[in-house]
């Protein structure tokens, strides 16, 4: 199998590299579920988990837990660069693009992120607004319950991708 042995290569050579560093500011906090919706090469994936970010789009930091409080994943990322870190180890990429597509199997929009839960288009993508949010970079972002703390974002085209986000109330 070819992932493990090029995880393990780009873990080796990410070793004599600096690792990202996450734009300071406030963290933002909640729980999410993304489903990758099965095709004719693939089953159905998903993932649920309690989540901490931190940053924008060009640098930042994103944190995964498991119900049970274990990390089980970190992205850091700042430009040219991201690293995930799992249980298993880090492993580097040039983009965070290619951090999502390896750790998720699908482009999960990842840089934008932040401005989506902050209710928002990102703005290094142009954007159509919907009565109900935006459409951006293929995705349907849904605002209907944002003053809830929920967001929904929806990709159609295969495999469907659907990312439900809720967040913890500021304290």
């Amino acid at each position: 199998m070819k992932r493990p042995a090029a995880l393990l290569a780009a873990a080796l050579l990410a070793a004599c590299a600096s690792t990202p560093q996450p734009a300071p500011g406030n963290w933002t906090s909640g729980r999410l579920t993304l489903r990758v919706e099965a095709t004719a090469e693939r089953i159905a994936q998903s993932l649920s988990a309690s989540f901490d970010l931190q940053g924008n789009g060009v640098r930042g930091e994103l944190r995964l837990t498991s119900a049970l409080g274990l990390q089980v994943a970190a992205a850091r990322w700042a430009p040219g660069q991201a690293e995930l870190t799992t249980p298993q180890g880090s492993v580097r990429f040039d983009s965070l693009s290619e951090l999502s597509r390896q750790a998720l199997g699908e482009d999960v929009p990842l840089a934008a992120l932040p401005d989506w839960l902050a209710g928002r288009p990102w703005a290094n993508a142009a954007h159509e607004l919907q009565p109900d949010g935006f459409a951006q970079l293929g995705w349907r972002v849904d605002l209907t319950h944002q003053l809830e703390g929920r967001l929904e974002a929806r990709r159609a085209a295969p495999p469907a991708v659907i990312l439900r986000v809720r967040l913890e109330p500021m304290p």
